[in-house]
């Protein structure tokens, strides 16, 4: 059975640094929702801590990620 993904999995339940580098537009669009955050009320946060949680929502939303866990 083949499964569309829209990454590939890493399971590590261990913290890691990573480093990558982003295309200059995603950098600025990472500055921008920080700077909406703070606009709507939010704290001030790190473009980089936003990373890490916009991944995970974009797996928990990803359905093919979900099915091929489920199986």
């Amino acid at each position: 059975m083949s499964v569309r993904l829209k990454l590939a999995d890493l399971q590590d339940d261990t913290p890691v640094k990573l480093t990558i580098e982003l295309p200059a537009a995603i950098h600025r669009d990472l500055l921008a929702y920080a700077e909406a955050i703070v606009a709507e009320g939010g704290r001030q946060v790190e473009p980089a801590k936003l990373a890490p949680v916009m991944l995970a929502r974009f797996m928990a939303t990803d359905r093919a990620f979900s099915k091929f866990r489920s199986r």
